[in-house]
């Protein structure tokens, strides 16, 4: 099967079953349920098996066929449903953001602590919290007078371009703080070295605070400190003005797979050929591995069920951020005279319907004969069956506009 749309489910459908039998103990026991059902309900997406709206041309004079639109899975593994729910979060972004200065940043964990990470993935809900800390602590230390609140999102990737387990924590950070009084400061470039530094401490901390009385945990935790002198590694991205474009970014792999289609190259039924782009070198790395292999690549980045991947702190949290939105939508007003800043916009999630003709221009449903938009007549769902059908929908108006009661039932 060459490259394109819906190779991973099929290459999910022909050895699923044989790999889960063989290998599910590979993976963390108490996530094994949640990742069997999130494959189960990727393979039966856009299928009857979950449930279907029907849409109808009523009264039409033509000759027009039932529309089925069938419902999808919303599993974090599905291309076809990732997409839709990262647009939806990209979307939301655009009115979350302030319209000021960003720096992006990539905090990571040394190889010899992955793998707790890799069992106990909420650990890394825990890292997000120390991320905002490390950017607290820099404000408190710039002024305890003036309380500098910066804003912060994290977002949590648990794979490398190669697709090993690699876990490590994006931030979109502002180049700048509000104080006390709800003024906004640039309050200067944060220090490479302070990053590395106090990265590795509150990560190194949380390790204690985990393992409070393991004495292995601790010799390790006084080699990482020798063997990474300078810290570990965060990667501080050059400032942004385009905060928007880079939240798509990280974005982008919150409800998907941890590889794009595109970069498959062949499956033959055995092996998966893939590449991926060395973040090193620059250059193009090809992979033919056994298909049982590159299934275990991918569900290992599955999370658990109700997984928090996004994190906001400081002006951005949710206590915070509607008043942090208007001071800084005055302070871009008074910088760019746009009245646009003082507008409060917010958007609408796209309907179905929308986003067909936003991508293939045309209306998904329109009449063929009449050009009409159809009805919907009926919804039947794998769960509850028939939850809805206009012919009900009818006699019940009918009832209510009589006054007749409900027909009794028999027996």
């Amino acid at each position: 099967m060459r490259k394109g749309s819906g190779v991973i489910k099929q290459i999910l459908k022909d050895h699923f079953a044989g790999f889960w039998e063989f290998h599910s103990d590979r993976f963390p026991k108490a996530y094994r349920s949640h990742i069997k059902e999130t494959v189960e309900k990727t393979v039966r997406c856009g299928t009857s098996d979950l449930g279907f709206a029907r849409y109808e041309c009523l009264g039409c004079e033509g000759d027009s066929s039932p529309k089925f639109v069938y419902f999808t899975c919303k599993s974090r593994l599905c291309h076809r449903c990732g997409k839709k729910y990262t647009d939806d979060w990209s979307d939301k972004q655009q009115d979350m953001i302030f319209d000021v200065t960003h720096r992006h940043m990539v905090f990571t964990i040394p190889e010899e602590l992955r793998k707790v990470f890799y069992y106990d993935r909420k650990k890394l809900n825990e890292l997000s919290k120390q991320v905002a800390e490390v950017f607290q602590f820099h404000n408190y230390q710039k002024s305890k007078k003036r309380g500098f609140r910066s804003g912060i999102i994290t977002v949590i990737h648990t794979f490398g371009r190669d697709l090993k387990f690699n876990p490590h924590i994006h931030a979109l950070v502002t180049e700048g703080a509000l104080d006390n009084q709800n003024e906004w400061v640039n309050n200067g470039y944060i220090p490479y070295d302070y990053l590395r530094k106090s990265w590795q401490k509150v990560v190194l901390d949380l390790l204690k605070k985990w393992f409070p009385s393991n004495q292995t945990v601790t010799e390790l935790i006084n080699d990482l400190y020798k063997r990474y002198p300078k810290g570990f590694y965060v990667n501080a991205e050059k400032k942004i003005t385009n905060a928007k474009g880079v939240a798509k970014y990280i974005g982008r792999y919150l409800a998907r797979p941890a590889i794009a289609e595109y970069r498959i190259e062949d499956y033959d039924g055995e092996k998966v050929h893939y590449w991926y782009e060395d973040h090193r070198t620059g250059k193009r790395i090809d992979k033919r591995i056994p298909v049982y292999r590159f299934i275990f690549e991918i569900l290992q980045h599955i999370p658990p069920k109700h997984f928090r991947m996004v994190g906001r702190f400081g002006l951005y949290s949710r206590r915070s951020h509607r008043k942090a939105q208007q001071i800084l939508s005055l302070y871009s007003f008074m910088r760019t005279k746009q009245i646009s800043f003082l507008l409060e916009k917010k958007r609408k999630k796209k309907t179905y319907r929308q986003r067909m003709i936003e991508a293939f221009e045309k209306d998904p449903l329109a009449c063929p004969c009449c050009h009409r938009e159809m009805e919907l007549v009926g919804i039947w769902h794998a769960d509850y069956g028939w939850i809805y059908h206009y012919m009900e929908e009818i006699e019940m108006a009918r009832r209510r506009r009589y006054g007749i009661g409900k027909p009794k039932k028999t027996g």
